[in-house]
């Protein structure tokens, strides 16, 4: 099955048996239930977030997925994605050979069809997927972090990455960048790039920074 098509996860979870409600819920978690409807009716949690953070769900295209992949080939450490969506960066994060891997996401479709998924790709207890918010969770101990989120909250995301994360972590952002951060790599053109940054650079430089402007040089 295509995890892109999410029409196929439907059928296969009606043969399943899940029942009138079960469908209803990956219904609304795979999009085909208008944003607005169940961000104000079906998901209460979702509605105690901030207006300011809250992200829409917009899925991942392969070649973002692939994309995201190939800026953490080698890597080893924990990976969380957050806002995880239908889980398939952590999926496909798993089947790279990171590990642990964890799918931060707060609307509870969505977190049934990420379990069914990676059910059915045989990974439901070698991945993990739950219902967090993501501007609460600590990232003390990730090394490995990947966001497809809105512009509007990147610089709120940065201030929260640069408190938690260690030297060594990375993080892959996906069709936006990071607007004050410098990537170390980036893969991809228009929709489909990617952009790396690795937590002790950034901070490397942003000392470098401000020692230069205590010093009175121009940056």
């Amino acid at each position: 099955m295509d995890q892109d098509d999410p029409g196929e996860a439907m059928a296969e979870l009606q043969e399943r048996h899940l029942g009138g409600l079960g469908i209803l819920e990956v219904a609304a978690g795979t999009g085909l239930f208008a944003y607005t409807f169940w961000a104000g009716f079906l998901m209460p949690g979702f509605r105690r977030v901030p207006l300011k953070l809250q992200v829409p769900y917009v899925p991942s295209s392969r070649q973002q997925v692939e994309n995201v992949l190939s800026l953490l080939r080698d890597r080893s450490g924990k990976m969380v994605d957050l806002g995880s969506g239908d889980g398939r960066i952590v999926l496909a994060a798993y089947r790279q050979g990171l590990y642990p891997v964890v799918g931060y996401e707060l609307n509870p479709w969505l977190l049934r069809l990420s379990r069914f998924y990676a059910w059915r790709a045989g990974c439901a207890r070698k991945v993990s997927y739950q219902k967090e918010d993501l501007w609460k969770v600590n990232l003390a101990d990730c090394k490995n972090i990947t966001v497809f989120l809105a512009p509007s909250v990147l610089p709120l995301l940065e201030t929260k990455l640069l408190a938690e994360l260690p030297n060594e972590a990375r993080v892959v952002s996906g069709r936006f960048p990071l607007p004050n951060w410098e990537p170390i790599a980036t893969v991809g053109e228009g929709l489909d790039k990617v952009w790396a940054y690795d937590i002790g650079l950034i901070r490397q430089n942003m000392e470098m920074r401000e020692t230069t402007f205590l010093q009175g040089t121009p940056v």
